[in-house]
């Protein structure tokens, strides 16, 4: 069935149509979660409370957006409230212009990577630790772009910034993801 006349149906209390929604979304919004938290308990935390949220709001939705991209936002805010309240774990700050992270010469010799950097699974890995070095706030904004493929207009909409703070965050993240690399492959 298509997902407007499933919006419009659990609008009007049609609990199938509505938990045809969730199990649409469950999958994506498991995901993103945990890309963001890097837990699976917290994962399935915020997914909980995101359908919780959805089907609370859901008579909010307009529909003047996808319900994708509305989703996102509700897990976008629930991750950083969950963020907040995380007050032994330290994230690398992005705001001073740390101009470090954006000069050449911190770039690697790729024609001398060891064999073993070649395998996917250890790339993931190496990657996995430093993307989850950034701050939620960068996170999510370099996970919607990057990973999830989202425009920065659909990007600014969920995290309810100007396309220009996406443009910075997100370039502030892709400099210190490249420069986390470098310094891992300079070895």
């Amino acid at each position: 069935m298509d997902e407007k006349i499933l919006i419009e149906q659990a609008q009007q209390g049609n609990r199938k149509a509505l938990a045809e929604l969730v199990k649409l979304h469950e999958q994506t919004i498991y995901n993103f979660s945990f890309k963001i938290c890097r837990d699976r308990d917290k994962a399935e935390n915020i997914m909980q409370e995101t359908f919780y949220s959805f089907v609370k709001s859901l008579n909010q939705f307009d529909g003047n957006s996808k319900l994708s991209t509305w989703l996102y936002r509700i897990v976008a805010n629930h991750c950083l409230m969950a963020a907040r309240k995380t007050k032994n774990y330290h994230f690398v700050s992005l705001e001073n212009d740390d101009d470090d992270l954006y000069e050449d010469r911190y770039t690697a010799d790729w024609s001398r990577l060891p064999d073993k950097f070649t395998e996917d699974k250890e790339l993931k890995q190496i990657l996995d630790d430093a993307i989850s070095k950034l701050s939620p706030d960068y996170r999510i904004v370099f996970l919607l772009r990057d990973v999830e493929g989202l425009s920065t207009e659909e990007t600014a909409k969920i995290t309810e910034l100007t396309v220009p703070a996406v443009k910075s965050r997100l370039h502030r993240a892709r400099a210190f993801l490249r420069h986390e690399l470098n310094e891992t492959f300079a070895v």
